[in-house]
């Protein structure tokens, strides 16, 4: 079983987004068996930040493969389904981080605002550290709201022809072509105001 430090390495650094996607991904893994060498085993996630990358490192589901499916919704919120059965798991990250002192507070809001100072970047990696070590010890019942059951399941993968475009010359994939002038084009070249 990989580690957190794998997933560290994976994604190059260590925040509390990637412990929760690394518990997250244990917790679903556990629930429904192995790791994915194929499509056996889907994942939606419903965010774009670093728990997707301990989700694709812990569980093999992957854009490329087509079994790691992203709605961007900028919810901690991820789904695991096993093909063929339609058995999932949909985790909802729920953890409430201890109430930080004012002081936190003023470096987090210096840190948004873009200071690099060293006592602010000291304080903020501090405060990082802290709750990836909290998140790393909770309770799957602190972190977690789940629901369990049969879900529908996504198309799988599809295979598509590939098309040149009539502009650039690259190829794309089928279903990405658009017809620009009578001409089949790739989307960047439809969108390019003339």
């Amino acid at each position: 079983m990989k580690t957190f430090d794998d997933m560290v390495d994976f994604h190059g650094h260590s925040c509390p987004g990637l412990a929760f996607g690394y518990r997250v991904a244990l917790f679903a893994l556990k629930a429904l068996g192995e790791r994915a060498t194929d499509e056996e085993l889907v994942a939606i996630v419903e965010n774009n930040s670093c728990g997707v990358d301990a989700v694709q490192v812990m569980t093999g589901c992957t854009f490329g493969k087509g079994n790691l499916i992203s709605k961007d919704y900028g919810k901690q919120v991820y789904t695991f389904i096993k093909r063929p059965s339609g058995e999932g798991i949909r985790i909802a990250v729920d953890w409430k981080f201890p109430e930080e002192t004012d002081e936190e507070k003023h470096i987090w809001d210096r840190y948004i605002k873009g200071e690099r100072f060293d006592e602010v970047l000291k304080a903020v990696h501090s405060r990082k550290a802290r709750k990836v070590d909290m998140i790393l010890n909770a309770n799957d019942e602190e972190l977690f709201k789940i629901s369990q059951g049969t879900m529908t399941l996504p198309d799988e993968a599809r295979i598509y022809a590939s098309l040149r475009c009539a502009v650039c010359g690259e190829k794309m994939m089928e279903p990405r072509a658009r017809v620009k002038n009578g001409e089949i084009v790739c989307i960047p070249c439809f969108e390019k105001v003339q």
